[in-house]
């Protein structure tokens, strides 16, 4: 661990002014701590954002949940506003990581987090004794997770240069709920869809080519769209039948702190015996939550059964590109993303 000046943030503009310097910041701490052991982030100066009363709280009009970006994922799984506006939502916080982690990871880190990709993972003092090529890392040096036998690349959206995925599990639960990400900086405030701030690769090349010279170079490493400076201090989550009969399917290999193979989150609102609205996402199939557009809006009408889920499903994921060797995630995402439809329409 290298040396860094540290700086306790006593107000939001105080904070501001320090990210617009340059400086990393700082809140539950279970990811940036992480990064600067495994040596892919070297900052020389931290600001520590986790006593900014201004970013707690939970708030809900008969609309809309509003969710401080400090606002842990415990709070956020245990509040009886989320649990009866968006349950997607609290599922998705109380399957994340342990307790102990849930206690101090902030739903404004958690969705920022950085792949669980090992080869990117891996603990390095400096990109030269990085032990394998990682284009994340080492810009240039190739993607050493393509060729693997890790069983949890990319189904959508990546490119030779990377096809590791975003772990998070409340981000799909997010997306899935047309969910806004409220962020400032000194230049003011701008809201962003939960469904735009997070990016594929493909997405990341496409701004890599089009942006100026300070969104240029390794795309790679290119994995939101938030602008040096920039903050989150909220998200706002539209209160809908659709949001509250919802449901959070996560699906990995053991119950425990475990990260997704595949995950799905779905809402579902019924009219009679047939589906008026659906909303539905994928967890661990691309470096986003992947929402899942076509079935939603050919599910439209359909019963609530399986065999009309799964040729809505099948139909929506026949673009899915895997990686050698991640073939059956298609399959693992089709029955998670039938799991909780029918979970949130509550036929199970």
């Amino acid at each position: 661990m290298r040396n860094f000046a540290y700086a306790r943030a006593t107000s939001l503009k105080q904070a501001i002014a320090a990210t617009a310097d340059g400086a990393a910041v700082i809140a539950g701490g279970t990811e940036l701590l992480n990064w600067m052991r495994l040596g892919i982030a070297d900052a020389d100066r931290i600001v520590d954002i986790g006593q900014l009363a201004e970013l707690r709280g939970i708030t809900a009009t008969s609309e809309v949940i509003r969710i401080g970006a400090l606002a842990t994922l415990n709070e956020i799984g245990e509040s009886e506003l989320v649990r009866t506006g968006a349950p997607v939502l609290a599922q998705a916080c109380l399957k994340a990581a342990s307790p102990q982690l849930r206690n101090l990871a902030t739903i404004g880190g958690n969705v920022l987090q950085r792949t669980r990709c090992p080869y990117f993972r891996a603990e390095a003092a400096t990109t030269a004794a990085l032990p394998w090529p990682c284009n994340k890392r080492a810009p240039g040096s190739g993607c050493a997770a393509k060729d693997s036998a890790f069983s949890r690349l990319a189904l959508f959206g990546w490119t030779d240069e990377c096809v590791a995925t975003h772990p998070s599990d409340p981000a799909v639960a997010l997306a899935a709920l047309d969910a806004t990400v409220h962020v400032v900086s000194a230049a003011g405030s701008r809201d962003s869809p939960m469904t735009d701030l997070l990016l594929t690769q493909e997405e990341a090349a496409t701004q890599s080519a089009t942006a100026g010279t300070a969104r240029r170079g390794n795309c790679a490493a290119i994995e939101n769209s938030l602008r040096r400076g920039e903050l989150i201090v909220a998200c706002s989550v539209p209160v809908t039948a659709t949001s509250r009969n919802s449901a959070y399917i996560k699906v990995r290999e053991r119950e425990s702190y475990e990260y997704a193979m595949v995950s799905a989150a779905a809402g579902v609102a019924l009219e009679g015996a047939r589906i008026r609205t659906v909303c539905l996402a994928l967890g661990s199939v691309a470096q986003k939550p992947w929402r899942v557009t076509a079935a939603e809006v050919s599910l439209r009408g359909q019963p609530l059964e399986a065999s009309a889920l799964d040729r809505a499903l099948e139909s929506a994921l026949a673009t899915a590109r895997p990686v050698r060797g991640n073939e059956f995630k298609v399959l693992l995402a089709r029955n998670a993303a039938r799991r909780a439809l029918l979970v949130a329409g509550g036929a199970l």
